[in-house]
């Protein structure tokens, strides 16, 4: 490879290279949706996906010679040096999957990071442009998730180019076209796995983390695979009561500032009000997601044993 393609150049070269990619299957799956009559699209569904991705890419041109900065100083006071050989970008490879599972987990589980998150998954819909309906304000954080990276010894370009090329498979699983890879199923993040991560029923929430590995998931407890008998319903409960511009921007935020600023609370709770699972309420009446998930096991425990005893 050459040091075109490991560095800045070679990052915009694959952005670059993916777009005519990503407008092809696109197009193609708009084609099939039309053809099969299965409604996989809506036209103001794509649009908020596009003014999203939009604002994403402009926030992240704009703080990119900050974040890359900020991991050049730790790649330049890295306690290791690799060579380049073909381990060193498969290490690369994992343990910068690894750190976008980080990522995305606390994106999941912390109130304020969801609400830049939440971006992603309130569309109803599901199909490739789904994939590109950004969280805007990521680029203000993403980079000190991969920092560690550099602090091991490896070059921040080309984290960003193996990050790059796990966008665009990213991009890919988010269709309803493919129902199953196979084998591939027990390696990678599928279609199947990620139709099951933008699901909003219970049994669905917060699973399968992964970018291309699925084996973080696996490992960590937040694996779940397709249940044929549970259709996944697609979008964030309760749902938001329009899709207007900035109301899917901030929806979560006015939610979060109305509850921080509610008149005589502890300076903890208006902390775990900001930053604690979302669901949580000081005085108890909230749920989170664990303990939603919790009852319906429960709940499913109980039918079963009284299936069995009828």
């Amino acid at each position: 490879m050459t040091d075109d393609f490991l560095g800045e150049d070679g990052l915009e070269n694959i952005y670059a290279w993916s777009i005519p990619v990503h407008a092809i299957i696109i197009l193609a799956e708009m084609i099939y949706s039309h053809i099969s009559e299965a409604k996989l699209y809506n036209g103001k569904d794509v649009a908020t996906s596009i003014y999203l991705a939009l604002l994403n890419f402009g926030l992240d041109f704009i703080m990119k010679v900050f974040a890359m900065g900020v991991m050049f100083f730790f790649y330049n006071h890295s306690f290791f040096s690799w060579q380049f050989t073909v381990w060193y970008w498969l290490i690369c490879f994992i343990i910068t999957d690894f750190a976008y599972y980080v990522l995305h987990y606390v994106d999941h589980h912390s109130r304020a990071f969801w609400a830049v998150h939440i971006t992603h998954h309130n569309s109803e819909y599901f199909n490739l442009t789904t994939g590109f309906r950004s969280p805007v304000l990521q680029p203000l954080y993403r980079y000190l998730y991969f920092s560690p990276l550099a602090f091991l010894g490896f070059n921040p370009w080309h984290i960003m180019v193996v990050y790059a090329i796990g966008q665009v498979y990213g991009t890919w699983v988010h269709t309803q076209t493919v129902k199953s890879m196979g084998i591939l199923e027990y390696i990678l993040v599928t279609p199947s796995h990620h139709r099951v991560h933008h699901g909003c029923n219970i049994k669905y929430l917060d699973r399968n983390m992964g970018m291309c590995l699925i084996i973080w998931d696996k490992i960590f407890g937040t694996f779940e695979k397709e249940d044929p008998n549970v259709p996944v319903k697609y979008g964030i409960y309760p749902k938001m009561p329009d899709n207007k511009p900035d109301t899917v921007l901030f929806y979560e935020w006015r939610k979060i500032w109305k509850d921080v600023k509610q008149p005589g609370l502890k300076f903890s709770d208006r902390i775990n009000y900001l930053f604690n699972s979302p669901g949580w309420r000081h005085d108890g009446t909230g749920k989170t997601v664990r303990q939603y998930q919790k009852q319906h096991l429960e709940k499913q425990a109980r039918k079963l044993k009284q299936k069995q005893s009828a």
